[in-house]
């Protein structure tokens, strides 16, 4: 299921703005298109954070997905580095001029090989979608919900405690232990 992505419409002209590139030198955060009017959204296309919407997370989740894989090589080839050194050990260390280049490459090419899928993609940007409906609970609710699980935990560990000794003295009478 494909997602609309979310773009900032377009503002209207308020009497005593300047509308046309005659009127106005555009401001840095300003927008002055071929048609000669003045708009405050980037054209389609562009991507500041904004037009975005949840694709930004897809993005951010492929980066973060790209440096773990690399980390993660980084790793495997160090490990396997030093297991060929317990078999040759003339080898030596790896050098990081190796190494990190060859796991930036691992972990990129695997960050594109899932880009190009787009049912990866697909479900990347449902993920995100579905991510930006959460709502999280206030911080009252949060305090209410702790105060409720530790008052509860007291009393039922005292509960449990008290039984244990009752039991433990009914038992002791019947058997007639120690």
């Amino acid at each position: 299921m494909a997602v609309q992505e979310e773009v900032k419409p377009e503002r209207t002209q308020v009497e005593g703005e300047p509308s046309t590139i005659d009127d106005v030198r555009a401001a840095p955060d300003e927008l002055i298109t071929t048609d000669g009017q003045v708009h405050d959204v980037a054209p389609v296309g562009a991507a500041s954070p904004s037009q975005l919407g949840t694709r930004r997370f897809v993005y951010a989740a492929y980066f973060a997905g790209a440096i773990a894989i690399a980390f993660l090589a980084s790793k495997l080839i160090d490990f396997g580095w030093l297991k060929a050194q317990t078999y040759k050990p003339a080898i030596g260390e790896p050098s990081d001029e190796v190494v990190m280049p060859v796991s930036a490459i691992v972990g990129g090419g695997t960050a594109v090989y899932y880009w190009t899928h787009t049912r990866a993609r697909e479900l990347a940007d449902e993920v995100a979608t579905e991510m930006s409906k959460v709502t999280w609970p206030s911080r009252a609710e949060v305090t209410n919900g702790t105060f409720v699980v530790i008052v509860t935990t007291v009393l039922s560990t005292v509960f449990f405690a008290l039984m244990d000794k009752f039991w433990g003295f009914v038992t002791n009478l019947v058997y007639g232990g120690s």
